[in-house]
């Protein structure tokens, strides 16, 4: 048998294509090798683009530029004099609120006086507003919830809800019927009952019936920033006669689609980027996207799960002395 040549290898997918769009950075953002480790007490939690880098040097009191340690690239490190979750939090939002007064990121224009936890692999750091994480490529969480309808005559169908226009983010997108992020204070199935109460008023006697269907991990960049997000998804069979009605001003429209009008829709520019995962999730799971229709079947599936506990590897280890007037004694701007 010949080997087989350039010519017949198999052609990259709309699929593939739309995978590699909304991981960007995981594919070749990360290879640039120009964002430093954003670390809080001696763990990375974060990724500072040189964009951010430029402005945080104007806050020495806060934020350090240390030494690569034992081969590590240079790092961006939060102040270790600040002690505790209160303090770096305080410390931190106070930078933010000058950054959003003097206009200098277009990701605090959609300041939403909603926190989200900083977190390492044990515990929450500090909360910051949740329009800044992408500056900090620091790590976020959601809920996302797909919820469909055994059509007797269309078959399996997809509820999708278009984001209001006065959205901070995304307005006007066609979206997950129910999706919202993981904010300070709140739970992962806590949330996802909240968030299908506000977005499309869903009773208990129907949410009682949500069935946990794992994550999606993926690496997206944009003008605002850097998105390492982590989905927790979940499935919600809904009757026939349901309809959704929003109730925060959030959604402006809900739209039941079959199946493959739902596939179709993701690869149109008003949808979300970063809502696709969740539909190809959604499709895979439930037999509509399958290694016999889709020729690049094996690599979406692995840009559905991006490894980015892996990512964030960085630990100090230099000893952190602090002298009398709370200054690093090993570094700093």
């Amino acid at each position: 048998m010949s080997a087989t040549t350039s010519d017949e290898a198999p052609k990259m997918s709309r699929l593939l294509k739309l995978a590699q769009k909304f991981n960007c950075f995981y594919l070749n953002g990360l290879a640039k090798g120009d964002c430093r480790p954003f670390v809080v007490n001696g763990q990375q939690v974060g990724l500072i683009s040189q964009n951010v880098l430029e402005h945080l040097l104007k806050y020495p009191e806060v934020f350090f530029i240390r030494d690569a340690e034992q081969g590590n690239q240079n790092i961006v490190e939060l102040n270790p004099a600040f002690r505790d979750y209160s303090e770096r939090s305080e410390q931190v939002d106070r930078v933010l609120r000058e950054f959003r007064t003097q206009g200098v990121f277009v990701a605090l224009k959609g300041w939403r006086n909603e926190c989200y936890d900083v977190k390492s692999t044990t515990e929450s750091l500090l909360k910051m507003e949740r329009s800044a994480t992408c500056m900090f490529g620091v790590r976020n969480y959601g809920v996302e919830i797909n919820g469909y309808v055994r059509h007797p005559a269309k078959g399996l169908c997809i509820w999708l809800q278009q984001r209001s226009d006065t959205k901070q983010t995304w307005p006007g997108k066609w979206d997950n019927m129910v999706s919202g992020g993981l904010s300070v204070g709140y739970g992962i199935h806590e949330t996802a009952v909240k968030e299908a109460a506000e977005e499309a008023s869903i009773p208990s006697h129907l949410i009682k019936n949500l069935v946990s269907a794992g994550c999606v991990s993926f690496f997206f960049e944009s003008e605002r920033g850097l998105f390492p997000n982590t989905e927790f998804v979940f499935d919600l069979e809904l009757p026939e006669d349901f309809r959704p009605e929003n109730s925060d001003g959030e959604v402006q429209n809900f739209q039941l689609l079959p199946v493959k009008e739902c596939l179709e829709r993701v690869f149109a520019p008003d949808f979300k980027t970063t809502s696709c995962p969740v539909v190809l999730d959604f499709m895979i799971r439930h037999g509509i996207i399958t290694p016999e229709n889709e020729p690049n079947f094996t690599q979406i599936v692995e840009l559905l799960h991006v490894p980015l506990q892996s990512l964030y590897t960085y630990r100090s280890t230099k000893p952190r002395c602090l002298n009398s007037s709370n200054s690093i004694t090993n570094g700093g701007i």
